[in-house]
């Protein structure tokens, strides 16, 4: 695993309380914008695939280590993980290090 690429447990910040996932995401420098995308699936979740199934696309990322980051939610995946993805410094990036 590189800078590039996380695996690992995250919290999914919703409206109505915390989501413990595991997740596996992927970065990338978009030079014509000037910034990353990244994104990535986590792991079978009912709760949240039940949340989003409802509407739910907005939530929050926390990363152990790493700032809480904005964070959009895609259609639920038949495996009952739910696709992530956001743009700007990647959630598992840590300021002056790395992880």
């Amino acid at each position: 695993m590189n800078d590039e690429e996380y695996r690992g447990p995250a919290t999914l910040c919703l409206e109505d309380g915390p989501v413990v996932v595991e997740v596996r995401m992927s970065a990338r420098f978009e030079p014509v914008e000037g910034r990353f995308r990244w994104a990535g699936r986590t792991g079978p979740h009912d709760l949240l695939r039940q949340r989003v199934g409802g509407g739910l696309r907005k939530a929050t990322i926390v990363v152990p280590g790493s700032p809480e980051t904005a964070v959009r939610l895609g259609d639920p995946d038949p495996w009952g993980g739910v696709r992530i993805s956001g743009s700007g410094t990647p959630p598992w990036f840590v300021p002056g290090g790395s992880c």
